[in-house]
């Protein structure tokens, strides 16, 4: 007994020695496993930051430093000094008319484009997710979204032309003249019908996932609380889904507003929207010396799309939270 009796005071006496050295090696796991967890993470950062040095150099070679090349030439004149003579050209009547004109054109087609976008959105919840008609309408919108400067002007100048299929045909087999009043496709108000070809494609992909994202409870409860359907859209749906149409809006009239190949191949040596008076500023043989005007013109139709994507980017995060 008297030997029992001192192995267990010698073992309660090195328990806490025991329990010191476990404790000592907790310890010192514990401070390994931060260091190598901050190792595992630096190396992933470092990883997406070698992934996204491609995107970074494409867009700081074709994009940020030609924009500041063309944005300073505003500044400068024709031999290099500076100069604010360009930035109050934009006041002259032909250059203050053609950003008149691109303002209208991006109006009209953005607001229509939004209306009819919309009404395909709403007719595509009657759908079944994953079905035919939706993969057909996701596909055909998606493509056509992106469908747009030369090859969108000769589809629209071979099938609507002034001899394009359609016109033909119906010329000659319905004696109805599309053009009695005047070739039209050929002028800035023409230009609407192809950029709607693009704009109400966009709409459907960028507002159908907001329209998907109200929940069907939040007409249940609205039902339940005695409120008819029209009371959900108004005092519900209608004011969820009101930001992210205008941001939506807003984005169409980006997309017009920067457009040009369109415009170049149809409207042709018109100069009646601020795209193609750049293109005349830089190319003319009559009028010389003002290739630098060009910088101030494009100073101007960034400042209006830093504006408008200021404004799109402030809709979408007020929408983000109700399409979790």
């Amino acid at each position: 007994m008297g030997q029992r009796g001192r192995l267990m005071t010698e073992t309660i006496a090195a328990a806490p020695a025991i329990d010191a050295a476990a404790a000592g090696v907790t310890s010192r796991d514990s401070r390994r496993q931060p260091s190598s967890a901050a190792g595992r993470r630096s190396r992933r950062g470092g990883a997406a930051v070698l992934g996204l040095t491609p995107f970074a150099f494409y867009v700081v070679v074709f994009l940020a430093i030609p924009t500041l090349v063309a944005v300073g030439s505003g500044f400068l004149d024709e031999n290099g000094r500076f100069t604010w003579s360009n930035i109050t050209g934009l006041a002259e009547p032909a250059i203050a008319g053609s950003f008149f004109g691109a303002f209208w054109l991006s109006a009209v087609t953005a607001i229509v484009g939004a209306i009819a976008g919309a009404a395909l959105c709403f007719a595509m919840l009657q759908s079944r997710p994953g079905g035919v008609t939706r993969s057909l309408v996701d596909s055909a919108s998606s493509v056509l979204a992106q469908f747009g400067g030369v090859m969108l002007a000769f589809a629209f100048i071979a099938t609507i032309g002034a001899q394009g299929l359609v016109t033909v045909l119906l010329r000659n087999q319905f004696h109805i003249n599309i053009y009695e009043n005047g070739v039209w496709l050929y002028t800035v108000p023409g230009l609407i019908l192809p950029y709607l070809y693009f704009q109400i494609p966009l709409m459907v992909i960028t507002f159908l996932p907001a329209l998907e994202s109200l929940r069907p409870q939040w007409l249940e409860a609205t039902a339940t609380l005695g409120g008819s359907r029209w009371t959900y859209w108004t005092r519900v749906g209608g004011p969820i889904l009101l930001p992210s149409f205008l941001g939506s809006l807003l984005l169409l009239f980006a997309n017009a507003f920067s457009s040009y190949a369109t415009a170049a191949a149809l409207v042709g040596q018109a100069n009646n929207i601020v795209s193609l008076q750049i293109r005349q500023a830089l190319i003319s043989e009559t009028v010389l010396g003002r290739a630098n005007l060009a910088g101030s013109m494009a100073l101007g139709m960034l400042v209006v799309m830093i504006v408008v994507m200021l404004g799109y980017s402030a809709l979408v995060r007020r929408t983000a939270r109700w399409q979790r």
